[in-house]
């Protein structure tokens, strides 16, 4: 198969699992669909890659704090995010997300080019926002919940940390180890919320099932792609075809949880997708130091 195919096989995936995830909104919450994500994935990635004991106890201080810290941030991102698909159609909150990793990328490399691609997001941002915002305003009607664009603005903030964090731990812990203790991490913060939110409904197995599910979905089978994929393919396309999350997010909310878009809403959509491919092709080619590319370094744990 195809790389680029590959990838986008991966960027379905992830989306699919939150879609699926949003079927059981009412009976156990975002918050208890979260839990179960992440502990199911921290299960995967931990059995995966094994982390000795000598591993973790080289680690030391600096090195816990940066996986605690990245582990915080993927849950933050993970909670708030889902909270918001519960508000506003899931395509349009992941568009409003993928503005943390470009506010990184046009921060970390100032210039006239930047400045207009935030433009252009910005244009695509008021182009969603075109009705207006209220309370009121729920996922199939016209204008969009404010906490909800609030939450998935949140989950912005938390991607941006999460690039930075996650190469502070990259720096500590070789390939994904990081990330899985993060992720373990970050469910001893999900657990307590998503049982707070759905209690006992959460061992229910049909939840359970589910659960797991959305946790291979959106973490095991993208990690596995990406892992292969990114062997072979420059890191800066990987992060090109990334920027098409808002894309696989509207399909799949389409398919599984019948959320339709207007052609408005596609071309908000469509200028922020534009405003973040522009920033990672011209960031290709001047890298800044600790910066990368700011754009598509989430990994498939955080996909959504």
């Amino acid at each position: 198969m195809p790389l680029v195919l590959l990838v986008l096989v991966s960027l379905l995936s992830q989306q699919l699992g939150a879609s699926v995830a949003g079927l059981l909104f009412d009976d156990v919450g975002s918050a208890g669909m979260v839990a179960l994500r992440i502990v199911f994935s921290a299960a995967v990635l931990l059995a995966v890659t094994r982390p000795s004991r000598a591993t973790l106890a080289g680690l030391g201080r600096p090195g816990w704090a940066a996986v605690v810290g990245l582990g915080a941030a993927m849950t933050g991102m993970n909670l708030m995010i889902y909270e918001a698909f519960a508000r506003i159609p899931q395509g349009v909150a992941v568009t409003f997300e993928v503005l943390g990793p470009l506010a990184l990328s046009v921060l970390a490399r100032p210039s006239w080019r930047s400045g207009l691609w935030a433009a252009i997001a910005l244009a695509g941002i008021a182009v969603l926002g075109r009705d207006g915002f209220s309370p009121e305003s729920g996922i199939h009607a016209a204008g969009l919940d404010p906490v909800g664009v609030a939450l998935a603005l949140g989950a912005a903030a938390c991607w941006a940390g999460y690039i930075v964090l996650s190469r502070r731990a990259g720096t500590h812990l070789p390939g994904v180890q990081g990330l899985a203790l993060a992720a373990a991490a970050g469910s001893l913060l999900a657990v307590p919320v998503g049982v707070g939110t759905a209690g006992t409904a959460l061992a229910d197995p049909v939840v359970l099932a589910v659960g797991l599910a959305v946790a291979l979905l959106s973490t095991a089978v993208p990690y596995g792609i990406e892992m292969q994929v990114l062997r072979r393919m420059p890191t800066a396309l990987f992060s090109l075809l990334t920027c098409l999350s808002p894309v696989a997010a509207a399909l799949t909310a389409w398919a599984v949880r019948g959320q339709e878009l207007g052609g408005p809403d596609l071309a908000g959509m469509a200028l922020v997708i534009a405003a973040c491919a522009a920033a990672v092709w011209t960031g290709r080619e001047r890298p800044v130091r600790g910066a990368g590319s700011g754009l598509g370094g989430r990994g498939a744990l955080s996909g959504r």
